[in-house]
Parts: C-alpha cells; structure tokens; sequence
C-alpha cells in the first residue's frame, strides 16, 4: 500500500469533469442495458439493468443501448448521473406520493421505482412526484442506504 502523509505544501489536485456527471462502465456478461435505462451496479461492479434485488448500488440512466454477448466487462455504457423521471409503482401499497420527497425509494425494474425497500436496494432520493412519475436523484454525492 502507498500510504502518504498529510501535505505540506501545495497539490495540484485534479477534478473530474462536468462533477462526473457521466460514468464509464463495464456491463455484466450476456446482458442488455437499454438506452432510458434506470442502470444498477451488481456485487462485482457490472453495470446491469434495474431490477428488484438486494445489494445492487444506483448508477443512474443508460444513455446508450449496450448489449454484452461476450464475458463480464467485455462491454462498457455510458451512464448519466443527476435527476431522471422514472414510473411509480403500480401497485397502491407501495405507490410513492408527496411524503416520500427527499426520501429514499427503490428500484422495482430498469424503469420503475417503489416505496417498498423490503429485498430491494436504493434508487436514489425522490424530488418531485406528479403525473409524470417520479424524479429520482441518482448520483451528485448523494448516498442512499438499502434497507436490511
């Protein structure tokens, strides 16, 4: 491990730019992410489509189709980071209304979210719910636990 110290003079610290709203990465083997996508990261770092699973980390929309007919990683994807509309769920138990903003919902498929969160993971932070769906925060620092 290279382990340094603190400074103690001036660093030249590098930025990523546009804040890293866009993401580069690799698709789990024998997958297709389409392109509006709600994209989820697997237990190894695969990007695959949303889906009602635990353990997965929110990447943000496919802005890209990519189908992975080869091994793990043999493909990338393009994801955006920031605030995109996805569907409310259809089911009225778990449907997302006005008290869940700024709370966390959860992923249901690739284009649905939910207010559910049992043996599923986080989406994001919910902004506006109309409509139109749900304006789900995904990425910009924003970190949103699963629940266990």
């Amino acid at each position: 491990t290279n382990i340094m110290a603190a400074l103690t003079k001036e660093r030249d610290t590098t930025e990523i730019m546009q804040d890293a709203k866009f993401l580069y990465l690799p698709v789990k083997g024998g997958t297709t992410i389409y392109q509006g996508a709600l994209v989820a990261l697997d237990a190894n770092g695969y990007a695959i489509p949303g889906k009602k699973a635990t353990g997965l980390t929110a990447a943000g929309r496919a802005e890209e189709t990519v189908e992975n007919k080869g091994a793990d990683g043999e493909a990338f994807i393009h994801v955006a980071r920031g605030v995109f509309f996805f569907n409310n769920t259809a089911t009225t138990s778990n449907k997302i209304g006005a008290a869940h903003v700024l709370k966390p919902c959860y992923i249901e498929d690739d284009q649905t979210v939910t207010a559910l969160a049992t043996g599923a993971s986080a989406a994001g932070l919910v902004v506006r719910v109309d409509e139109d769906g749900v304006a789900v925060e995904i990425g910009r620092g924003v970190t949103v636990t699963s629940a266990s």
